[in-house]
């Protein structure tokens, strides 16, 4: 984006020139924090109310804690040890008390000189350590602490001082403890007033928000519960909204893009595809279909996410895109994340279109075209007879894997690209893809995986957003269940003998394991003795080879067993396949090669082993390909994590419902929201700090609304220049290729 030069903030300012150079090297290299804006803009963790401490009896095991609390008891003792033969060694144990729990604080040897005199009874401090147990106490070693004291030595005054106070405590490291980092913010918080806003005058005081200077005095130093709420609204708002104006710039940007209009001929492909169709499509892909052609017959590029559950029919409206741009004598791409996958989409759709897939030969239909294959595996004369249709125009439709991308691949007139499973594609290639046209081609984004409405308007908030949630006539329900192996060994005989059932019924199944079972250091991982507690946790997932064969050879004896993983040779992983398809397989031991595409409908039996190892938008993507049929789909959760575990909730929440939308709201809950700018939307690093994606939609929803006026009336925000300066600080370098790129 083209940003004219941005105000220079007085937050720039880098923090060794202001806290020297020791504590800011901490600080950079610890918790990433370079400026004295960064270190405004590292808020604290949570309060804590000097009349109301923390509860030391919650205090989790091996965690860095900060703790508020008043001295009980102080003992020094004396003792013999190597060091100190003559008795000299020290030891003080001092125990802390905040009413709901006590914790004991010891220090050894020259340390104990300082806190002896200081952790008298009744003072009250902040103490800072790693929890551990010693004689079945809880207890911190050598802890850092801070008198909690007024100005003079007084105690009532002391007291009157700071009662009622809110302690800020920060996300600190045994580095850095959070008081440390207090002191180190009220050295810079004067430097606050300073801070350009980035709010539009007229929306901050049409919606009551405090100033940005005064939000950031008072999240870090709030005197009373309402300071901090007032501080917290505002900083969210701030989030949500210069992010709105990013996805809007982007938006706005592409608008002004130009690209072919693409109007299908009625007596075109799409007329002649939708007459031979054995079925009517439901009312939501007729909607659907309808705001995608609405949008290619815009002189603009098309930018959608067409979000589907599992079989809600997505393929088929995106064939009938592919179709309209056909008429236009253009042509259309759809590109899958792996070979199977690709290989499928190409089968069903040269099926779904009969002779309208035969262009050029003999037999084919009036207004037929080519459909081609193109995947890193196939043949030289295959492939070079692919890349010769779709340079000619021959090919009206290519089907393919990220081969699709090389520069050998030219095409005559690419309209339209269809990504399939959008996770799975770096923006890099997508943004290749969209190169070969020689205008921008329209853009339409598939994912099977359920998006909360808030994640897809800031995850994908530069998309235009269409939802298929009604499934097609005839698809069948499908029954989950959780099989705790561990507690309970006969529910897993007994999910065998279910599998057979289903197979003496004339129908096949599914049987998922984590990893493929060939890798060279199997054998060291599992060499290791361990204990019955952690063996579920430590030992290596579950493999396809081990299991198909013990399958093969013990309860499915008798029953046509395959496998089917991801480093088979394509021909094999087809071959496979196709007996799978074609019914000539009982039961198909697999990875997750499955999970997305592959179209079975006898099959209606799924066991997933060590299912506690996927997530749960995996695992519901995973039983999405049962119960494709008129049958009843079935699917086992195979475990051998306890009851108690967070697993178990897991995999009983997808076993309680078959609604994609609040499986992905429990996952996003429990992941966290991830970078949303970011490429790894893993929960590991977030540009977000005060917003939570779930809880916050209301939040995100207006402040898109906000964004789309603020950038409608000016685009480049030159009356904005606080909003241009927050911009700058989101949009570092990497974030703003992936907006670029889309």
């Amino acid at each position: 984006m083209d940003l004219v030069p941005a105000l220079q903030e007085p937050l720039d300012q880098p923090l060794r020139s202001v806290l020297g150079p020791a504590t800011a090297k901490v600080m950079a290299e610890h918790l990433g924090l370079h400026t004295v804006g960064d270190l405004l803009h590292h808020y604290p963790r949570r309060y804590e109310e000097r009349g109301q401490l923390t509860h030391l009896a919650d205090l989790p095991m091996d965690e860095h804690v900060t703790v508020v609390a008043q001295v009980a008891d102080a003992r020094l003792h004396t003792f013999a040890s190597a060091k100190a033969p003559r008795g000299k060694g020290q030891r003080l144990e001092v125990t802390i008390t905040d009413g709901s729990g006590r914790l004991q604080l010891v220090f050894f040897g020259n340390g104990v000189h300082k806190p002896h005199k200081e952790l008298l009874p009744g003072t009250r401090a902040l103490f800072a350590g790693k929890v551990s147990v010693f004689n079945r106490r809880l207890q911190l070693a050598h802890p850092a602490y801070e008198l909690l004291r007024g100005d003079t030595g007084d105690a009532a005054q002391a007291i009157d001082s700071w009662a009622g106070a809110l302690i800020p405590i920060y996300p600190a490291t045994a580095k850095l403890e959070s008081w440390k980092i207090a002191k180190a913010v009220q050295t810079v918080l004067p430097n606050a007033g300073e801070a350009i806003d980035p709010l539009p005058e007229s929306l901050r005081e049409g919606r009551g928000l405090v100033s940005l200077p005064e939000a950031l005095r008072k999240i870090h130093q709030p005197h009373s519960k309402a300071d901090f709420h007032a501080a917290r609204d505002r900083l969210k708002w701030d989030e949500a909204f210069v992010l709105q104006v990013a996805l809007a710039r982007r938006r706005h940007a592409d608008a002004q893009l130009p690209a072919v209009a693409r109007t299908p001929d009625p007596d075109g492909i799409l007329t002649a595809f939708d007459a031979r169709l054995p079925f009517t499509l439901t009312d939501g892909q007729r909607k659907v279909s309808g705001e995608i052609f609405d949008d290619l017959a815009t002189e603009h590029p098309m930018h959608r996410l067409l979000q589907g559950e599992v079989g809600s029919g997505k393929t088929m409206v995106a064939l009938r895109a592919m179709l309209a741009v056909v008429d236009t004598g253009g042509q259309a791409a759809m590109l899958a994340p792996t070979e199977v996958l690709a290989q499928q989409h190409h089968r069903s759709v040269t099926e779904m279109m009969g002779e309208l897939a035969e262009g050029g030969m003999l037999g084919g239909a009036e207004h037929a075209t080519k459909v081609v294959l193109l995947t890193g595996s196939m043949g030289a004369a295959a492939r070079r007879q692919a890349l010769l249709d779709l340079a000619t125009g021959e090919a009206g439709i290519v089907i393919g894997t990220h081969a699709l991308i090389e520069d050998k691949v030219q095409f005559h007139d690419l309209g339209l690209v269809v990504v399939d499973e959008q996770h799975r594609f770096g923006v890099e290639q997508r943004d290749a893809l969209r190169g070969k046209g020689k205008q921008p081609p329209h853009l339409l984004v598939m994912t099977a995986t359920p998006i909360p409405r808030t994640v897809a308007m800031t995850v994908f908030g530069d998309l235009e957003t269409s939802v298929l949630d009604q499934l097609p006539a005839g698809r069948s329900p499908i029954a989950s269940h959780v099989v705790p192996a561990a507690d309970k060994p006969h529910f897993l005989a007994r999910a065998w003998e279910r599998v057979r059932e289903e197979v003496e019924n004339g129908h096949q199944a599914y049987v998922v394991c984590p990893r493929i079972g060939d890798e060279e250091d199997d054998a060291k991982k599992g060499s290791r003795k361990k204990s019955p507690e952690d063996e579920a946790e430590k030992r290596p997932p579950l493999a396809v080879l081990d299991i198909a064969d013990q399958l093969a050879a013990g309860p499915l004896r008798g029953l046509r067993v395959e496998v089917l993983h991801g480093r088979m040779q394509p021909d094999d992983k087809d071959a496979v396949m196709r007996r799978f398809a074609a019914g000539e397989t009982d039961v198909l031991v697999a990875t997750t090669v499955i999970e997305v595409g592959v179209n079975v409908p006898n099959a209606t039996a799924m066991v997933i082993m060590d299912a506690d190892r996927f997530g749960v938008s995996q695992l519901h993507q995973l039983r999405g390909r049962v119960g494709r049929g008129s049958a009843p789909g079935l699917c086992l959760l195979v475990t051998e994590m306890p009851e108690a575990s967070a697993a178990r909730q897991r995999l009983n929440a997808v076993a309680s419902t078959l609604d994609g939308f609040e499986l992905s709201r429990i996952d996003l809950e429990q992941r966290r929201e991830g970078d949303v700018l970011g490429q790894a939307q893993s929960g590991a690093r977030t540009s977000l700090r005060m917003l939570a994606v779930i809880e916050d939609e209301e939040i995100i929803a207006e402040a898109r609304e906000e964004a789309a006026a603020v950038v409608a009336a000016d685009p480049d925000l030159e009356h904005l220049p606080g909003l241009r300066t927050a911009l700058d600080a989101l949009l570092d370098e990497e974030r703003e290729q992936y907006l670029d790129k889309g």
